[in-house]
């Protein structure tokens, strides 16, 4: 019998590099090792040291090639679409290093290539700006936006529209990668998969701290936007879709609507736009993600996506 004619699930599966050595493994190897390979913990901190190692050399590259505003650290579409692309470029590359050495395609980490900018991407673009456009309309409603006059005229309008959009399609792959795919799937094999989203999220919400502007009601809004991308993860089975919602809703955000996003207000947007009120409407400095209306639209959001797409049954 060839290996071929053997059944698919009796197959021997290649031995991971990081598999455990020779002889038992209780004692001193049992804090390194499981039955199987490094444990998690430990995987995910060589992950991190790779991922910070070569985001970090990206950075040093693109100043030694003269691109200054990412060293001054400027909020424009440039600079950002850089050091976004980079830091997507660091965390894949490291998941690539990472899945050579534990023998895993690189798909199952949350982007298999087969799914390419397919249907559940598009799917995603169009449920991310129908959130940020509800989140909008309701605080309109209750008096605390307006649209205001054109920011630009002309060709720049299409100009920033798609430079914003690649911008933000970066984002997408560069955030939903580090904290849902590679980082997601190593620590649910150690906790499961609810409590690592859990503890993913709470640090996407914390390093959202970091951006001027952004407050504690800003980064609990990001933590629970970062538990209903786990959710269309765990529905969908990959990143794709979280990818597509994830660039939309911050190009409809920054680019569209022209507010702050997570603090943040950067040139080239489109309309001279502007909120008026009570932070707990408008979300004051940090936006729609810090007023109670995104909490609303997260909630019923939540339930239509689960109603679309509903719980498997092993899940």
């Amino acid at each position: 019998m060839t290996l071929e004619q053997i059944p698919e699930d009796a197959k021997p599966s290649p031995r991971s590099l990081l598999a455990p050595p020779g002889g038992s493994i209780d004692g001193p190897k049992s804090i390194f090792w499981n039955e199987r390979e490094v444990r998690a913990g430990w995987r995910l901190l060589m992950y991190l040291l790779l991922f910070v190692s070569f985001a970090s050399g990206g950075i040093y590259l693109t100043i030694a090639l003269h691109f200054p505003q990412v060293m001054r650290g400027n909020i424009t579409a440039p600079a950002m679409l850089v050091q976004e692309g980079v830091g997507a470029l660091a965390a894949m590359a490291a998941a690539a290093i990472m899945g050579a050495l534990e023998r895993r395609e690189f798909g199952v980490y949350g982007l298999p290539g087969a799914e390419a900018f397919g249907e559940p991407f598009w799917r995603g673009v169009v449920w991310g700006i129908a959130m940020i456009a509800a989140m909008i309309l309701l605080i309109r409603v209750f008096g605390g936006f307006s649209f205001g006059t054109m920011a630009l005229q002309g060709g720049a309008v299409w100009r920033y529209a798609l430079l914003w959009a690649l911008v933000f399609v970066c984002v997408g792959f560069f955030e939903e990668f580090l904290f849902r795919g590679y980082t997601q799937f190593t620590l649910a094999s150690g906790v499961e998969f609810w409590p690592a989203a859990a503890m993913l999220s709470a640090s996407f919400g914390v390093l959202h701290l970091g951006n001027g502007g952004e407050d504690k009601v800003g980064a609990v809004s990001v933590f629970v936007m970062g538990m209903f991308f786990c959710l269309t993860l765990r529905r969908t089975g990959n990143l794709w879709f979280a990818v597509g919602l994830h660039a939309s809703f911050d190009w409809g955000e920054t680019f569209l609507f022209s507010v702050p996003n997570s603090g943040i207000v950067a040139p080239g947007h489109l309309l001279n736009s502007s909120f008026h009120g009570p932070a707990w409407l408008t979300g004051g400095t940090v936006g729609p993600e810090g007023s109670v209306m995104a909490f609303a639209v997260l909630a019923l959001t939540a339930v239509i996506f689960s109603r679309v797409y509903p719980a498997k049954e092993n899940e």
